[in-house]
């Protein structure tokens, strides 16, 4: 027996996986593009005149978020000037073929596109990362890098604003990892809409909000353009763990994203622990709270072909590399051993 739209008369094509409320497929397009649209109201998330960057890789969300970004800024006159933003990572059969359907984008908004790679950038690109560095810490280069590729994509267009498709999905992840991982710092700061230190370009997360499951339910029946292939160097990722455990719980208590990132934002640190404090790489002038910024050590290492040197903690090494002094033997033994 049809079911009717919970909001209209009409056949219901779907059941929210967010409310549980069966919906026809032009309410529930105007609910999900409502919701963001409240999201972006409330959380002021723009001002009019502003040149906004969307961090475009192809998949699902930022595609989702490019097409719904477009409309909402013509339905409601936000005003901006919206841009593709785009890191070519360098990953043969993977980013090549996202980047396609990111050109494939421009063409359908009728959006500016810059697209920025590792290669220019850093003199690397992922291929050859994972050649010396292999499958174990990969993401970590490869999150490090593209989080200051993305900067420096915004610096060239000269935009305001950085926008990003995390999802809630993403996000309840990310509080849960930092928890499991007791990273006081990034647990403070993840769940915020809006980051961005001082003399940064500021980053927001219009989908905070969003199911992962209605921003493809979105995706399905607006018949949009998106890449679906997953990272072909992603499978050992942390993340990966994190992304299985909320999809259990989620799956015995379809609130438990929303609980998960509504308990991020209300967690308290005790004043008296010690934060990190930002401040400027003394190499690239990018925000760090080290000497030497993630990405700096990162390179060094590769350079000098220990690729062990920005995994874990070696901040003691940081006044060395500052001066460019040669590392003790002991030193780079330690450095180079990598796991496979």
């Amino acid at each position: 027996m049809p079911v009717n739209c919970s909001s209209c008369e009409k056949n219901a094509v779907l059941k929210r996986p967010k409310t549980g409320h069966s919906m026809c497929r032009e309410c529930f397009f105007w609910a999900f593009e409502e919701e963001i649209h409240q999201t972006i109201v409330n959380a002021k998330l723009f001002t009019r005149g502003e040149k906004v960057g969307i961090g475009a890789s192809g998949g699902k969300d930022s595609t989702v978020l490019a097409h719904v970004l477009k409309v909402l800024n013509e339905r409601y006159n936000y005003g901006l000037d919206l841009f593709l933003l785009s890191v070519d990572e360098g990953i043969t059969g993977y980013r090549d073929d996202s980047l396609e359907t990111v050109k494939r984008n421009r063409q359908q908004y009728d959006l500016p596109l810059k697209i920025v790679s590792y290669q220019e950038l850093y003199g690397w690109s992922m291929d050859d990362i994972v050649k010396q560095v292999g499958l174990k810490n990969n993401c970590t280069f490869c999150g490090v890098f593209r989080r200051q590729a993305l900067d420096r994509g915004a610096m060239m267009l000269k935009v305001d604003k950085i926008c990003t498709g995390h999802n809630a999905d993403d996000v309840a992840e990310t509080v849960l990892m930092n928890f499991l991982r007791g990273d006081i710092a990034r647990l403070r700061r993840c769940t915020a809409i809006t980051t961005g230190s001082e003399g940064a370009i500021p980053r927001c997360k219009p989908l905070k909000y969003a199911y992962e499951k209605e921003i493809v339910l979105y995706a399905y029946f607006k018949k949009l353009d998106y890449f679906s292939t997953e990272c072909v160097y992603s499978p050992n990722a942390y993340r990966g763990y994190a992304r299985a455990f909320l999809k259990d719980l989620e799956s015995i208590r379809s609130s438990a994203i929303i609980d998960v990132i509504h308990s991020g934002e209300n967690l308290s640190v005790k004043e008296d622990i010690k934060m990190p404090v930002q401040g400027s790489c003394t190499r690239c002038g990018y925000i760090s709270s080290q000497k030497l910024c993630k990405a700096c050590v990162l390179l060094e290492g590769l350079n000098r072909g220990l690729p062990k040197l920005g995994i874990g903690k070696h901040h003691k090494l940081h006044d060395k590399l500052v001066a460019q002094e040669p590392l003790t033997e002991a030193e780079e033994k330690k450095l180079k051993g990598i796991d496979f």
